[in-house]
């Protein structure tokens, strides 16, 4: 299984670097030092936060030299920008391949948010880290966001036009910057782990504003899988 950068510490000893005559080649010296770099900058971060970790702080979580990590990265915001790509691109993968498996969007849009906030609250360092720490980083940590926002927007590619002259894609910001909105919220206040309770409000929020909230009720209900109708949404039938 792929993990979040931080789900383990910099000094994991299953990834510890033993000197000899049979050490290990370059390239994979270098992998497992970058890995391990990755893994302290999301916890030195989520402790201290991103103005106060330092490259010593995280060099020293990480169990390696100043001069190996400038090999590495140019400085602390490459690698944290670094973390962040390696770290949101597997929310999305494992989010896409949890849409990809279900029959309907209804269910998709279910199970994707269930794997990004069973990811998020099972990494809470990660989580602190990407959601909250990334407005530190600046213009280049808020160009991050704006392009992971963008990616995640493609789940409601196939959403119909709505009545009323609504547009959809401005529907799909609203929703989108939503959703973060609240899952911003629960990092923030120290509840990481409580995520996953977010999944039926942010289920009903992502589907209600498409199909309508007494449709959306229903096609969230215990037989969501088994429900056929859910694949097609007819705007001129949600109730709005």
């Amino acid at each position: 299984m792929v993990l979040l950068p931080g789900a383990r510490t910099g000094r994991d000893p299953a990834r510890s670097i033993k000197p000899g005559p049979r050490r290990l080649p370059a390239g994979v010296v270098a992998a497992t030092q970058r890995e391990r770099l990755l893994d302290a900058l999301v916890q030195t971060v989520a402790e201290r936060g991103y103005r106060h970790a330092t490259v010593s702080d995280i060099c020293r979580a990480a169990g390696v030299t100043r001069p190996v990590f400038y090999e590495l990265f140019s400085g602390k915001e490459d690698a944290f920008l670094a973390a962040y790509r390696y770290g949101t691109g597997v929310v999305l993968r494992r989010m896409a391949a949890a849409f990809a498996a279900e029959s309907d969007w209804c269910a998709g849009i279910r199970q994707a948010l269930g794997a990004m906030l069973q990811l998020l609250a099972g990494t809470p360092s990660f989580a602190t880290m990407a959601v909250i720490e990334i407005e530190a980083v600046g213009p280049s940590g808020r160009r991050e966001r704006d392009q992971l926002l963008t990616r995640f927007r493609a789940f409601f590619a196939d959403v119909p036009q709505l009545p009323g002259g609504v547009g959809v894609q401005e529907m799909t910001d609203a929703v989108v910057g939503g959703v973060y909105s609240a899952v911003y919220r629960r990092i923030s206040s120290g509840c990481s782990d409580q995520l996953p309770e977010l999944l039926p409000v942010l289920s009903m929020f992502c589907l209600a504003p498409f199909l309508g909230p007494a449709e959306a009720a229903r096609r969230l209900g215990p037989r969501i899988g088994e429900d056929p109708s859910c694949t097609c949404i007819d705007p001129a039938n949600t109730g709005q």
